[in-house]
């Protein structure tokens, strides 16, 4: 059984160096996790270390990532700057072991024309398998219509976008989050809570705002299983005619939403995930290096699970080359 990993992250010495000199106000903070200690060491590895902990975590493959916040927090010169560089970078490092590694592309979408222009760039040269988005442009949600050549560019090249959290804005970590010292605070405003439902609410801004009806075949990745929507989709799906939506919420995370654990081995998470979505809608992910996955972990997950042989293989790998399969090259 093959096993491919979809949130896998890195990071480059440039894009820490663009974080380290933003405003306060731009500061995520999740990037201090993602500077230093062994994290930050493993998120710039890309070579034989990586591929040694993939080993004994059981993964074959990972579709790599820039980690968050990505290029979304910088001013638009210098993240269209180095959405080319990093994707040459993660390219050149995908070159030395195709079998193992694949790549989403790194966007700067404060130029969407050139975010557009540079996934294709990604899909069609770099041979990319999609791209790894965030929910805001600093303050401005993706949603808003500016945005849109980005996903008629991903619907035209049938190549997926992973929404992947992001913190939630300044304001709103204050007042929600707020209040129990720093690093508690910066706990609950990201890995505790914040990231998943600031993802969630984006996913369903998306579907509000008429994305999916203009861009009927956009194809979305979501981590942690869906980053809370999939549990409350009976009481979402009651602002489907409040909105005026063509079909039900429900029915747009049916056909253009996929879940993965993102990190999150729970079998009870599985269990919903399926009952919702179904298992080919299902796919994987170990959100490397933010989880640990040492002992075979990762594989594990998949081979204690209460599937079926065709259903644990489908989730490990063949759903993933399912879709990229229908990406033009």
């Amino acid at each position: 059984m093959k096993v491919v990993g979809l949130e896998e992250h890195y990071v480059t010495r440039e894009v820490v160096d663009a974080w380290n000199s933003l405003d306060a106000r731009w500061r995520d903070p999740a990037t201090a996790g993602s500077t230093t200690g062994d994290t930050g060491r493993r998120l710039l590895t890309l070579g034989e270390e990586r591929l040694a902990v993939m080993d004994d975590a059981g993964i074959d493959t990972q579709v790599m990532s820039l980690t968050t916040p990505g290029l979304w927090n910088l001013d638009p010169g210098a993240g269209v700057a180095l959405q080319s560089a990093s994707n040459d970078t993660l390219a050149d490092a995908v070159r030395q072991h195709p079998d193992r590694m694949r790549g989403f592309a790194t966007l700067a979408l404060q130029d969407p024309t050139a975010a557009a222009a540079e996934l294709q760039r990604a899909v069609t040269s770099l041979d990319f398998d999609g791209a790894l988005i965030f929910s805001r442009v600093r303050d401005q949600s993706i949603d808003h219509t500016d945005f849109w050549p980005l996903f008629e560019a991903a619907e035209a090249l049938g190549a997926p976008l992973y929404l992947h959290p992001q913190s939630p804005p300044p304001g709103v970590r204050e007042a929600y989050y707020g209040g129990f010292g720093d690093v508690v605070d910066a706990a609950f405003a990201t890995h505790g809570v914040g990231w998943h439902y600031d993802t969630g609410v984006q996913l369903l801004r998306l579907i509000l705002a008429g994305v999916f009806d203009r861009f009927p075949g956009l194809q979305i990745i979501m981590g942690h299983w869906g980053e809370m929507v999939p549990f409350y989709l009976d009481r979402i799906d009651r602002m489907s005619a409040t909105a005026g939506l063509q079909r039900s919420i429900s029915e747009y995370v049916a056909t253009n939403v996929h879940l993965t654990p993102g990190g999150v081995f729970s079998q009870r998470y599985l269990r919903w995930a399926l009952d919702v979505v179904g298992p080919e809608r299902i796919m994987f992910a170990a959100d490397y290096p933010f989880v640990p996955t040492d002992g075979g972990k990762a594989r594990g997950f998949l081979d204690g699970a209460d599937l079926t042989d065709a259903q644990r293989a489908a989730i490990a790998s063949e759903n993933w080359e399912r879709l990229r399969a229908g990406i033009r090259r």
